[in-house]
């Protein structure tokens, strides 16, 4: 009885130590009525910009750390900025075909860090893994996180996508009707 006694102390005791130096992540939830993500992409005669939804996301703290996060995009929004009227809806329904997007096979696009590394008191490098088109690729961009809101601008290469239409990397002769590969997502977060 002692000896049970006993153990069941020191179960105890090192419970309550480990839990004392343990730490809980804080996952806070994106506030996607509040945050705003800018696509713009770029073309030999000029750009094009426009929004889409982040349809969830989080941002995971250890000790106010940023540590972890992950996004959902809803594809289905996306909406161009610059054009009105008949060119507007032109370029959002090419943009949503599978020229571009294939946002009917594909309704939504994904980001998950894999790795955060503090750069300065807010700001960090991360590395993920983004999923467009349900093709998976590594990505490292700059987040800059201040009080309950965050910030980072990437660059998306689409040609590792398979978003092929215009790309000179895919077809040759376009001259001024390509589009480059590079396209940037800013995005501006409130949690």
């Amino acid at each position: 009885m002692k000896n049970s006694i006993k153990k069941i102390t020191a179960v105890i005791l090192l419970a309550l130590v480990t839990f004392s130096f343990t730490t809980l992540n804080d996952k806070k939830e994106i506030k996607v009525d509040k945050s705003k993500v800018v696509w713009k992409g770029y073309k030999v005669t000029g750009s094009h910009e426009g929004t889409i939804a982040i349809k969830s996301g989080s941002l995971t703290f250890d000790n106010n750390k940023l540590v972890g996060g992950e996004f959902i995009m809803d594809m289905s929004t996306i909406a161009n900025t610059d054009l009105n009227g008949a060119y507007k809806g032109k370029l959002e329904g090419h943009l949503k075909s599978d020229d571009f997007f294939g946002v009917e096979k594909h309704p939504t696009a994904s980001l998950v860090f894999t790795n955060v590394k503090a750069t300065g008191k807010n700001s960090y490098e991360v590395t993920g893994d983004i999923t467009i088109k349900g093709k998976t690729n590594s990505i490292t961009f700059d987040l800059s996180v201040y009080g309950n809101k965050a910030n980072a601008t990437l660059k998306v290469d689409r040609s590792k996508f398979d978003v092929r239409y215009g790309s000179t990397s895919f077809f040759d002769g376009l001259k001024d009707k390509a589009i480059y590969d590079e396209f940037d997502l800013v995005a501006d977060l409130e949690f």
